[in-house]
């Protein structure tokens, strides 16, 4: 999805601040839509408790996190994290997408989806602060070609920490949006009277992407995307 990014960072040339704090927020609504966000918001909402609006905003503050927390020093010092550091992040966002998968064909095999009923019925779940740390971790991965293609374009320290926040923050809101849609989805009565059938493909799907990033990361398969 960099394609994608590449072409709304074209649109500002770093000069206007009204132009580059657009692109900041159009960035940040369309970085929810990356494959791996999908599938791990998916997966998470599916798990958890405590409301799918509330699961994707503490996903996204956490996300919001990293990007502040390893963004600023990209704008203030061109400082950029280890490559070595970036990939084992890239890693474990892998293997935590192949977790919440396994966990909720787990959840599956236990009955929790059962009779039209996507609560669970064998404790525990993932919880907002659960949530939160998955964000931070994926902040953490995705960090330096985010901040590359958010900053090269803009010259001032001020207007480019500026836009660094307002990424942050749609990036949190969007993913709010995400899971508030995926969650209102998920409790349609007609959804939930077949929603136990597809479970299984969900958690296959979110193994085998999860398998696939894990192995992009380490360079062992191509990223496609």
């Amino acid at each position: 999805m960099f394609g994608l990014d590449q072409w709304v960072v074209h649109f500002s040339d770093g000069a206007t601040l009204l132009i580059v704090l657009v692109v900041a927020v159009l960035l940040g609504l369309r970085h929810a839509t990356d494959p791996d966000h999908l599938t791990a918001v998916t997966t998470l909402v599916t798990n958890g408790r405590g409301g799918a609006t509330r699961l994707g905003f503490t996903w996204g503050l956490g996300h919001a996190s990293s990007l502040l927390a390893l963004g600023i020093p990209i704008v203030l010092w061109k400082a950029y994290l280890p490559a070595g550091v970036e990939q084992s992040a890239e890693v474990t966002i892998g293997l935590v997408i192949m977790a919440l998968a396994l966990w909720m064909l787990l959840r599956w095999k236990r009955g929790a989806f059962a009779h039209g009923h996507t609560h669970l019925k064998v404790p525990p779940r993932r919880t907002p602060l659960q949530a939160y740390g998955i964000g931070l971790i994926h902040g953490i991965g995705g960090s330096g070609g985010v901040g590359i293609l958010l900053l090269a374009a803009i010259h001032s320290r001020t207007v480019a920490l500026i836009a660094l926040a307002l990424f942050a923050l749609c990036t949190a809101v969007s993913m709010a949006l995400l899971s508030t849609g995926f969650g209102y989805v998920l409790t349609r009565p007609r959804v939930q009277r077949g929603f136990g059938r597809v479970v299984p493909l969900f958690g296959a799907f979110g193994v085998c992407f999860g398998t696939w990033y894990m192995l992009g990361a380490l360079a062992i398969v191509p990223y496609f995307l």
